[in-house]
Parts: structure tokens; sequence; C-alpha cells
């Protein structure tokens, strides 16, 4: 095969991704103008394998990816809180042939930001918010310097009355 080819194909690749990442997000946009939170609530069951490596999609459960499996994916700490995803996030997962992981954010869900108390017990940091406890992970303690009493903005899903995990917004 010639070099020109090649670069056909690489181009046509990154085409497509670009494409699944304008669709995901027109979805998004059409999700919060019509409302129909089932457009993307959960991830395609594809895996695409190719020279550029396996791509998965899954869930954001606060710590790890979810794939339509049930298989679990680890999610960099350092990554999860900086980029503040949040439960029932949709991600897509892929393994390059070396055997790195890349993980991007596809699908956020609906957020709403609020206020409560870091706490601390069991190893684990929770912010207490009107009674309810959401876990928080190690890193956006740390990254963030909280101390245990003190005031934290954090970011939950807006509509999951069950989620148990927050993303840390910033310390107050």
């Amino acid at each position: 095969m010639s070099e020109l080819p090649e670069k056909q194909i690489k181009r046509l690749r990154t085409l497509i991704s670009e494409a699944e990442t304008n669709l995901s997000a027109a979805r998004e946009l059409l999700v919060s103008v019509l409302g129909d939170g089932e457009a993307i609530t959960a991830p395609r069951d594809v895996v695409i394998a190719g020279p550029d490596g396996k791509v998965v999609e899954g869930v954001f459960d606060g710590q790890i990816m979810i794939d339509s499996d049930g298989k679990n994916y680890p999610v960099p700490a350092n990554y999860a809180s900086k980029s503040k995803l949040v439960e029932g996030d949709i991600m897509k997962l892929t393994i390059t042939p070396e055997g790195k992981f890349l993980y991007k954010q596809i699908g956020p869900v609906e957020r709403r930001t609020v206020i409560g108390t870091l706490t601390h017990h069991d190893d684990k940091y929770y912010v207490e918010v009107a009674g309810k406890e959401y876990e928080v992970l190690y890193a956006s303690v740390t990254y963030f310097r909280l101390k245990e009493g003190q005031q934290v903005s954090v970011v939950i899903p807006a509509n999951d009355d069950k989620a148990t995990w927050a993303a840390v917004e910033a310390a107050l």
C-alpha cells in the first residue's frame, strides 16, 4: 500500500471519530432542548477494533467505567477529578495497540451544583448535602487541599436520587 492511501485512511478514521463526537454533542443538545433523556441513557453496544486500537463505550459509576457487558475499566482518579466526571456520564475508551487507555467523556448527564460539608469516615471522603452523603474521589480532596468540615461545591446528577458519588467543583 502506498503512502497516500495510508494518509487517506488515517484522515478517514479521524473524520469518523470527529463525526461520532459531534453526533454525541448533537444528541446531548437535543436532549437539553426536548428533555428526552432516553436518547443517551446508555452507551452503544459496539466495540470497534482497528489499527488505532479497540474502542469501548461505557457508563461512569463514580470511579470506573462499566461497558454494556458489565466489564469494568479503571478510570484514572486524576482524570475523573480534573474532568469533573459525574455518575452516569457516558464515556468512550480507546485501548491503543500499545496498551494505553485513553478515556473521553461523550455523553454528560444533566448536572446540578450543590454545596455541602466534607466529612471523612471508613477511610473515605464524603460531602454531606442536606442530610445525604456523596462519596468524592481522594484525588479531588488532595488536589483542592480540602479539610474535614470544609464547605465544598460539588456537582451531582440532576435527576438521579440514587447517585452516591459527587465531583468536587471547588473549595469554598
